[in-house]
């Protein structure tokens, strides 16, 4: 074979190998083969919810232990018709097969993303937090257009968003807010934006149009289920009532009814003012609480624990992931990855895939951003 095709075969190879390894063939086989014990049980539909998940789950294991035998079998078969064709002298064949190597290269990076959706807690919903930095009005209005984008990023998506606490800013943007997003793997990729984001403009607040830098955090944390159990004391957990505010309208109810949860041992606080009734809220917040604290135990477990604790210290220099520079030039850059882009208003607009890929490529296999950024 040409040394051109050898490569190629040699990568999809390879790409394999992660993707097996990855996923675990032998641990995920035996747990579909769990999921199609429980899916015959005739009172599984008994709890809708808990029957839902399992199917997920399910098929998303089929479909990737599947997916993993026909990309194995292809490449054997285009190999085999890049041998004959050679043998018989026949271009037309070998250009042919050369061209589905080409494609199935492109089949296991896309599989390869979605295996990266593979995390404990990644298939959950997801609440999303983003808070304003020192700065006044400029990380306030940052602050509202980063949750802007992110609520962008959902509906066009398919995701479900519901807003759940907001807190205005004194004259324009947000000091807080929090959103839940809901849909498969929502988890999974919001994770990837925990952080601080730094933004760099000609401010629409300053008389004299000088340029500003500001900062804003977001932090990602999974909306979990009947299956993971946290357990909270009462006695740990200061209980606060308040008037809901916000921007109003649809987003909050400004009644005397919103709560916040603050586990004293952590120091973790949620919000919850989206209900009608302070018990809805407290219901909400508690569920709050709970995925919180799940997270924080996630992240004891992940490698990259450093640089999360850096994302929830000081919102400013020296701890952000991603620039948004508006002024003098266009460029969005993620400083984790090094992807980067001058399209700032297609970014901020909610066009976040290729960071978000790119981070979990690299915490998954170590990779660089250019091994994916063939997918379709």
């Amino acid at each position: 074979m040409r040394a051109e095709i050898e490569r190629l075969v040699e990568e999809i190879k390879q790409s394999v190998g992660l993707l097996r390894r990855h996923l675990d063939v032998e641990k995920s086989t035996a747990r579909l083969a769990e999921l199609n014990k429980l899916a015959e049980d005739p009172n599984l539909w008994s709890d809708p919810q808990k029957a839902q998940k399992l199917m997920q789950e399910r098929t998303s294991l089929e479909d990737a232990l599947s997916g993993i035998g026909k990309v194995e079998q292809e490449l054997e078969d285009d190999i085999g018709m890049i041998e004959l064709g050679e043998a018989e002298g026949d271009d037309g064949v070998v250009a042919e097969a050369e061209a589905a190597l080409k494609n199935l290269k492109k089949e296991v990076a896309r599989r390869e993303l979605e295996a990266l959706l593979s995390g404990e807690a990644d298939r959950f919903d997801s609440y999303l937090e983003v808070h304003a930095g020192a700065g006044g009005t400029e990380s306030q209005d940052w602050a509202q257009m980063l949750l802007r984008m992110y609520t962008r990023w959902a509906e066009t998506h398919g995701f479900k968003v519901e807003f759940l606490e907001e807190s205005e800013g004194e004259e324009a943007g947000i000091k807080s807010a929090t959103i839940q997003v809901s849909g498969h793997n929502a988890y999974g990729w919001l994770k990837t934006e925990a952080g601080v984001h730094r933004l760099v403009r000609i401010s629409p607040f300053d008389s004299n149009a000088r340029r500003h830098t500001s900062f804003s955090s977001v932090q990602v944390f999974p909306v979990i289920d009947d299956s993971i159990k946290i357990d909270i004391k009462e006695s740990d957990v200061r209980v606060d009532t308040m008037r809901s505010g916000g921007a109003g309208g649809q987003h909050v109810n400004k009644t005397e009814s919103a709560v916040r949860l603050t586990h004293i041992p952590t120091g973790v606080a949620v919000v919850c003012q989206a209900g009608r009734s302070q018990h809805k809220n407290r219901a909400q917040a508690w569920d709050m609480l709970r995925a919180r604290l799940y997270e924080m135990e996630l992240k004891k477990r992940e490698e990259k624990a450093a640089a999360d604790q850096a994302a929830k210290t000081d919102i400013g220099w020296g701890h952000q992931i991603r620039s948004y520079v508006l002024q003098p030039y266009q460029m969005v850059k993620d400083l984790r990855t090094g992807v980067q882009t001058s399209d700032t208003s297609g970014v901020l607009d909610g066009e976040l895939d290729e960071f978000m890929a790119a981070t979990l490529a690299q915490r998954a296999f170590g990779t660089t951003t250019g091994e994916i950024e063939d997918v379709d």
